[in-house]
C-alpha cells in the first residue's frame, strides 16, 4: 500500500521564515550577552582601577625589601591581540620605583632580570630610574640576573650596587644595533611590482625596504649606532670602575658566560636571589625586613575572560613569511638588544 503524503509549501515556507527568524534573534541576543560583559568588564576595570589602584598595591607590615622582576624584552606597550598587557610593562614598572622611593617603609630594591635587551630609550630610562632611586634615597639596589642579561639587560644592570648572576647566565652582548635592514627589490622584480616612494628630502625614506642604502645613509645609521654604543660603554666604565679602552675592548657584541664576566668585572658574584636577599640583609643590617615581590598583575574582569583564548595564525605562503621575518626585525629602529637571544 502506497502512503500518500500532502505537503503545505506555504505553511513549510512560513515555519522556515520563523525559525530563521529565531535564530537569527537567538544570535542577536547572544551577541548582546557578549558585548554587554565585555563592556561591563571595561567599565568594572576602570571603577575598579579609580577606586583600588591597578591590583598590585604593594601591602607591607613593616620595613621591606622590594624585588622587581624585568622579564622579556625591554619595550613600552607590550601587549596581545585584545590589547590586554603582556610581558615587562615598562610605565607601571618606573611607577613602582617612584612608589618605592616615596615609602619610608621600604629599604632597599633587588632587581631581577631575565631579558635579551630592549630598546635604546627604555633601558636608557629604567636605568636612570634606577640610579635616581639609589642616589636620592641612600639605599640599596642590587641586580640579580637569571637565564640571560643581554644588551639591555645588562645596562639596567649596571645601575645595581652588586650584580649577582646565575651560574648558567648568558650576559654581555654590549652592544647596539640597528636591526637588519632588508633590500627586497629583486624580490619585487621577480614579481613584476614597481614602487614609487615621493619624499621632500633625500634621506627621508633611508632604509626602506624597497629602496637600496646610499654609501650616505649608511654612515647616517652608523652615526646613531656609535653615539648609542657609546653612552653604553660609558655607563659600564663609570658603574664598574673599568677603563674606557678596557671597556671598549670586551663590549665587542660577544655573549659572556657568568664565570667570564666575573673575571672581566662585569659582574660581582656568581649566585641566585636568595644569595642577594641573604647579601642585601647581612651588608645592610635589614635581618628585620620581609621580601616583597613587586610584580605586574592584570586583575581586570576583561582579562580574566579574553586571557586565555588565543587567535590562530592564518598566515601563509613565502611571500608572508618574508614580509612578518622584515616585520618582526624592524621592531626596535635602534636598540641594545642582543640579536641570538630576543
Amino acid at each position: 500500500m502506497t502512503e500518500v503524503r500532502e505537503y503545505n509549501i506555504e505553511a513549510m515556507e512560513a515555519d522556515k521564515k520563523k525559525n530563521n527568524s529565531r535564530l537569527k534573534k537567538n544570535l542577536i541576543i547572544f551577541g548582546c550577552i557578549i558585548a554587554g560583559i565585555i563592556v561591563f568588564a571595561l567599565i568594572g576595570s576602570s571603577i575598579k582601577n579609580a577606586i583600588f589602584g591597578d591590583g598590585n598595591d604593594i601591602q607591607a607590615r613593616g620595613p621591606y625589601i622590594a624585588t622587581i622582576y624585568v622579564e622579556g624584552t625591554i619595550a613600552k606597550g607590550q601587549t596581545d591581540s585584545f590589547g590586554l598587557p603582556i610581558g615587562y610593562q615598562h610605565n607601571w614598572t618606573l611607577k613602582k620605583i617612584n612608589e618605592l622611593a616615596a615609602d619610608s617603609n621600604n629599604r632597599g630594591i633587588i632587581l631581577f632580570v631575565d631579558s635579551p635587551g630592549g630598546g635604546v630609550y627604555e633601558s636608557d630610562e629604567l636605568y636612570l630610574k634606577l640610579k635616581a632611586y639609589r642616589e636620592e634615597t641612600g639605599r640599596p639596589v642590587y641586580a640579580v640576573m637569571g637565564s640571560m642579561a643581554a644588551s639591555g639587560g645588562y645596562y639596567i644592570s649596571a645601575a645595581a650596587d652588586k650584580i649577582i648572576a646565575n651560574r648558567n647566565t648568558w650576559t654581555g652582548s654590549l652592544g647596539v644595533t640597528i636591526g637588519t635592514l632588508y633590500d627586497i627589490t629583486e624580490l619585487l622584480e621577480k614579481y613584476g611590482v614597481k614602487t614609487v616612494t615621493i619624499t621632500a628630502g633625500e634621506n627621508k625614506a633611508m632604509g626602506s625596504i624597497v629602496d637600496p642604502l646610499t654609501e650616505e645613509q649608511k654612515a647616517i645609521f652608523q652615526a646613531l649606532v656609535d653615539e648609542a654604543y657609546d653612552q653604553f660603554i660609558n655607563i659600564i666604565s663609570e658603574e664598574r670602575e673599568i677603563g674606557l679602552d678596557e671597556v671598549r675592548k670586551l663590549a665587542d657584541g660577544r655573549i659572556y658566560t657568568a664565570k667570564q664576566a666575573l673575571k672581566l668585572e662585569l659582574i660581582d658574584e656568581i649566585g641566585t636571589i636568595e644569595d642577594a636577599i641573604i647579601d642585601m640583609k647581612t651588608v645592610y643590617a635589614l635581618q628585620n625586613c620581609e621580601i616583597i615581590d613587586v610584580i605586574y598583575q592584570d586583575n581586570s574582569l576583561l582579562s580574566s575572560l579574553l586571557g586565555e583564548v588565543r587567535i590562530p595564525d592564518m598566515n601563509s605562503g613565502d611571500f608572508k613569511v618574508i614580509q612578518n621575518i622584515i616585520e618582526d626585525e624592524i621592531k626596535f629602529p635602534i636598540s641594545y638588544e642582543c640579536e641570538l637571544l630576543k
